[in-house]
C-alpha cells in the first residue's frame, strides 16, 4: 500500500510539473515583440520662478534640503504640455500631469509619476508612466503601468531622452512611447 502511495505521489508531481513547464513555454517573451503601438511626443516644463504666473507649467512644491548640491529632496508638481513636434506654441496633443522630485544627493536624478491626459480627435483616455529618470544618461526607459480609454490597460516603456535644457526655467523631453499591451 505504502509503495502505491509514493508512486502516486510521484506521478502527482510529473504531472505538476509537465503542466507548470507548459504554461511556462506559452509566456511570450517581449523581447523580440513589435510594440502594438508607438508615439513620439515633446513634454515641455516651464517652472515657476515667482514672475511668470502666465506661462508656468510647474512649480515647485518643496524647496530642496541643505543635504547635497544636487536638489535633492526637491519636489515639482506639473501640469505640462505634450506636443507632437518639438515647437512649444504647437496645439498640445495632450497634458502631463503629476510630479517628480529630486532623489540622489551626489548627481541630478528624478523619479518621476505622471498622467498623460489625452483629449484629442486622435486620442482620448490617460497612460500612466513613473520610473527613475537618471539625468545623466542620454536616454532613460520609465515603465508604463497603464491607461485607460484607447490605451485601455496599456502597458509598455516611455523612453526619455533630453532635447533641450535651459537650467531650471525650462526643459523639453522627447518621448518615445512603445506599447506593448494594448486592448
Amino acid at each position: 500500500m505504502r509503495n502505491l502511495v509514493e508512486k502516486s505521489y510521484f506521478i502527482l508531481i510529473f504531472f505538476i510539473f509537465i503542466i507548470c513547464q507548459s504554461v511556462l513555454a506559452d509566456k511570450k517573451s517581449l523581447r523580440n515583440q513589435e510594440p502594438c503601438k508607438r508615439l513620439e511626443l515633446y513634454y515641455h516644463d516651464i517652472l515657476f520662478d515667482g514672475t511668470d504666473l502666465a506661462n508656468a507649467t510647474s512649480a515647485k512644491a518643496t524647496n530642496e534640503t541643505a543635504l547635497g548640491d544636487f536638489k535633492f529632496g526637491m519636489l515639482i508638481v506639473f501640469d505640462d504640455p505634450i506636443t507632437a513636434d518639438s515647437n512649444l506654441l504647437s496645439p498640445p496633443v495632450a497634458r502631463a500631469q503629476g510630479f517628480y522630485f529630486y532623489d540622489k544627493k551626489n548627481d541630478y536624478n528624478a523619479w518621476f509619476a505622471l498622467t498623460l491626459v489625452f483629449n484629442s480627435t486622435q486620442y482620448k483616455g490617460t497612460l500612466n508612466i513613473m520610473g527613475a529618470d537618471l539625468m545623466a544618461v542620454e536616454t532613460r526607459d520609465l515603465s508604463v503601468v497603464g491607461g485607460t480609454g484607447d490605451f485601455f490597460m496599456a502597458k509598455g516603456i516611455a523612453t526619455f531622452h533630453s532635447d533641450i535644457f535651459q537650467g531650471a526655467k525650462y526643459f523639453r523631453l522627447k518621448w518615445d512611447i512603445k506599447l506593448y499591451e494594448c486592448y
